[in-house]
């Protein structure tokens, strides 16, 4: 989670009077490291994913069973799994996986150690999923090995919300609500200070985007109407812990912010506890990684619909899928003037902005600059310090992209940071780089990646929508999807034209959060009509099902099909995998592309469709629109079920038949 300096964080109004001087210098370290990068050139596809966990528990000190909690108290697993002092456990770098801190104290961040190298053969792709399991596993036996003050059982799961946070009694913290606290950092009704990170960083960016904003964050989500569903979030009247807070922080700072028929949250912890799945590839030089950019574009909100994973938010049913506008508020730190006067006209976290454009050396030549015919504020000292520099000046397409990054002011910078050397580090670039979380992130390299010193990675491409799913399957299935993507762009980029209009991507984006927008024949996005061998950027409205499977600009037909005949897999068509039983590394492979293929059609159910239902179903259900502590355990215990695969016939509920028993008898063979 972006970057972790280590050193003294200074408060907003401390650190205010450094932000020129972190953007002047930022800029300078920009231009040094393209002056050492630019001609990088001939670097290998490596790429990598992240997954986001959480630390769920339901047990007591005394081994007596709860409702089940965030667990933030577990957070010393993050130091364990760096360490080898565990006997009888393989240490985590010797298994290529390493974990990382994320904004949660009850969330952990996993990564293999070393990139997936894309040299391999098809037939060795199930390795992403085994990698993505054995990061879980190592995780879980740390867990049921350590010996500390609670303990607890703590169990892992791969969910993007964990459906009653900031409801009563949702993290296994006594006292979360001690008035001497008084929640500096968030100032939160719902949220106590405790389920942030212990580094400094975490909370000093809590603090100074409320400071910055000169109020507290505010996210208003539809709530899913039914029979007997208030029409205003009741929480703020209802909470118990607000009958003993509210006098530091008076409840009317909130009631001017949530809305009728809204699930009203006041914290940054609401999207940034949010977990996700993240995939970075390696372009071959740094023309390859504006076009590789700019084509995925418009798959980034199409993957945001079909992984949709969040129906629920502080307990209550939503009435749309994803995740993405609540963290885009949660860190959203505009002044009241930049927003009413359109200065910033969106959050730091939004989809993608601006096209990157082709510069002279570009073969792929598609790029029209009328495709970015939206809005979008630059930092004109910026723009034409990165135009008239003498050590690499810029074209007009890349200045931009990086000149409406810096319109944002960095929000943390650390006291022994302020001072660096623009020609060897990078840290007041990334300081603004890393606060611009957009769908995807252009990441270049640092200035030690020279076109001689391969050691170091080069020009990246980090893809950020795709909301987290519960078993490893699921995840490296969309993974390896996108991966096949990339490697069809890069493979014809001479003839691959993904552009469209970028006003169309940013509708595509707001489409992605309506309720069933994978499944439903009724929600349509933009898409483009013919991807090769064409100068046209026209587009249609399409379903989900046709976007996969139409036959001249379908993701499958036209581009999973194409790059997987390249690759002399198949002859004509995917499905010709289920025949390579000899070979389970392409049966894997069949069966990855199955489950985009029947949650793209609606022939299965997206995890926000069907934990919905489950909750509607749910026997204990009020017709109120709200999760109880009890519904919330029922939900916890299926999500443990189909993690660990140990139920054929809930598997097949939730991937059908022909998935479900693939995946229960891979669980039998492993048993």
């Amino acid at each position: 989670m972006g970057l972790l300096s280590l050193g003294t964080p200074l408060e907003w109004e401390v650190s205010r009077k450094y932000n020129e001087h972190v953007r002047d210098n930022g800029v300078e370290q920009l231009i040094y490291i393209f002056k050492a990068a630019h001609g990088r050139n001939n670097d290998p596809l490596y790429w990598g994913d992240e997954l986001e966990f959480m630390l769920v528990t339901n047990n007591h000190k005394d081994n007596k069973k709860e409702h089940y909690k965030l667990s933030v108290e577990a957070d010393w697993i993050l130091e364990s799994l760096e360490s080898t002092e565990t006997p009888g456990i393989p240490n985590a770098h010797d298994q290529n996986v390493t974990y990382h801190p994320e904004y949660g104290r009850f969330m952990l961040e996993a990564t293999p150690l070393s990139p997936y190298n894309s040299t391999k053969e098809y037939s060795k792709i199930s390795y992403v999923e085994k990698n993505m399991e054995l990061r879980r596993q190592l995780a879980e036996e740390k867990l049921s090995t350590k010996d500390y003050n609670h303990h607890e059982k703590v169990i892992l799961l791969s969910i993007a919300v964990f459906p009653r946070m900031g409801c009563d009694n949702f993290i296994n913290v006594p006292n979360q609500w001690d008035p001497l606290h008084k929640n500096k950092a968030s100032q939160s009704l719902f949220l106590p200070d405790e389920i942030i990170n212990r580094h400094v960083r975490f909370p000093t960016l809590t603090a100074n985007i409320r400071t910055r904003r000169g109020e507290k964050v505010a996210m208003n989500v539809p709530m899913y109407k039914d029979i007997h569903t208030p029409l205003l979030d009741d929480s703020i009247e209802n909470s118990a812990r607000i009958q003993t807070f509210g006098k530091w922080f008076p409840k009317h700072d909130s009631e001017k912010a949530y809305k009728p028929g809204f699930i009203y949250m006041d914290a940054m912890g609401f999207g940034m506890g949010c977990s996700c799945l993240q995939v970075t590839f390696q372009a071959p030089n740094l023309e390859m990684g504006r076009y590789l950019y700019d084509s995925l574009n418009n798959f980034a909100p199409i993957m945001l619909s079909l992984t949709s994973a969040s129906p629920f938010f502080k307990g209550w049913l939503s009435d749309q899928d994803v995740r993405w506008n609540v963290i885009s508020g949660a860190v959203d730190d505009r002044t009241a003037e930049e927003k009413d006067s359109g200065k910033v006209p969106k959050s730091r976290y939004s989809v993608v902005d601006l096209y990157l454009g082709s510069g002279l050396n570009n073969k792929a030549s598609y790029f029209d600059e009328k495709l970015n015919d939206t809005n979008v504020p630059i930092n004109k000292k910026v723009y034409q310090r990165l135009l008239d520099n003498e050590i690499y000046p810029m074209d007009k397409h890349l200045a931009r992209h990086f000149a409406h990054l810096f319109i944002r002011d960095p929000i943390v910078i650390f006291e022994e940071r302020i001072n660096q050397d623009n020609e060897t580090e990078t840290d007041h670039f990334e300081n603004i780089q890393s606060t611009n979380w957009q769908s995807l992130r252009f990441k270049p390299p640092t200035q030690k990646a020279t076109p001689d010193n391969k050691q170091v990675p080069g020009w990246r491409v980090e893809f950020r929508t795709m909301e987290i799913q519960l078993t490893s399957f699921e995840n490296a299935a969309f993974s390896i999807l996108i991966y096949l993507i990339v490697e069809c762009l890069l493979t014809f980029p001479d003839i691959f034209n993904a552009y469209i209009p970028m006003s169309n991507v940013w509708q595509n984006m707001e489409t992605a959060h309506k309720r069933d927008s994978t499944i439903s024949p009724n929600i349509k996005f933009h898409w483009k009509t013919q991807f090769f061998n064409t100068n046209s950027y026209d587009s249609e409205k399409m379903t989900m099902k046709e976007i996969f499977n139409n036959p001249k600009s379908g993701i499958f037909p036209v581009v999973i099909n194409r790059i997987l005949k390249h690759k002399k897999i198949i002859d004509n068509d995917w499905k010709e995998l289920k025949a390579r039983t000899e070979d389970s590394d392409l049966t894997a492979l069949y069966f990855y592309l199955l489950l985009v293929e029947k949650r793209s059609s609606g022939e299965i159910p997206t995890f926000a469709h069907y934990f919905r239902n489950f909750v509607l179903r749910h026997p204990e259900y009020k017709h109120d629109s709200k999760i109880s502590e009890s519904i919330n355990d029922d939900l916890i215990d299926r999500y443990v079920s189909i993690t660990n695969l140990d139920n054929e016939n809930i598997l097949k509920e939730y991937f059908g038949d022909s998935i479900g028993e693939y995946l229960y008898s891979k669980r039998e063979n492993k048993i």
